[in-house]
């Protein structure tokens, strides 16, 4: 039986707009965001920090291509992330250098999967993936194609060589 003061327990949530997404509890596991999702003009900056429980991250095509800062850190139960194709880009089929436009995939100790589908981040200047020990798969784009994931950017991937021992 639920007690009425209880917080309740919200393992999954879709979202399909910026408005659901700033109404969206914080205690999810699981974020889903649909395809053409997020992509008001005014919404440039997406920092996933204040849903401490997040396990998964899955977007869906064409999503949030206003975004010029997309901020997954610190997040310690965070296990896979997705991105469909054609994300975070203003260029759909393209690419292009903008110095304002980063992403951060750091200090997530549970990370074990990063999957980001053709063009999407095409036009992102700064790829930051640090501090990711379980990480086990990096998938960007598809080798049969030009895929232009970060095309400008250039990967760095960071550990510590001592806890590798």
């Amino acid at each position: 039986m639920n007690h009425p003061n209880m917080p309740k327990h919200y393992p999954k949530a879709n979202v399909h707009s910026i408005d659901e997404l700033m109404r969206m509890n914080q205690s999810v596991e699981a974020m889903i965001v649909g395809n053409t999702a997020c992509n008001e003009k005014s919404y440039t900056l997406l920092d996933l920090a204040s849903f401490s429980n997040l396990k998964e991250f899955e977007v869906g095509n064409y999503s949030f291509s206003f975004v010029n800062e997309l901020k997954l850190i610190g997040l310690s139960h965070l296990e896979r992330v997705v991105i469909g194709e054609k994300c975070f880009t203003k260029k759909k089929n393209g690419y292009d250098y903008d110095p304002t436009r980063h992403f951060y995939l750091k200090n997530c100790e549970r990370v074990r999967e990063l999957k980001i589908g053709c063009y999407s981040f095409s036009d992102y200047s700064v790829c930051e993936i640090e501090n990711v020990p379980s990480l086990e798969v990096i998938e960007m784009g598809e080798l049969k194609e030009e895929s232009r994931n970060f095309f400008y950017a250039s990967l760095e991937l960071k550990s510590d060589s001592q806890r590798m021992k």
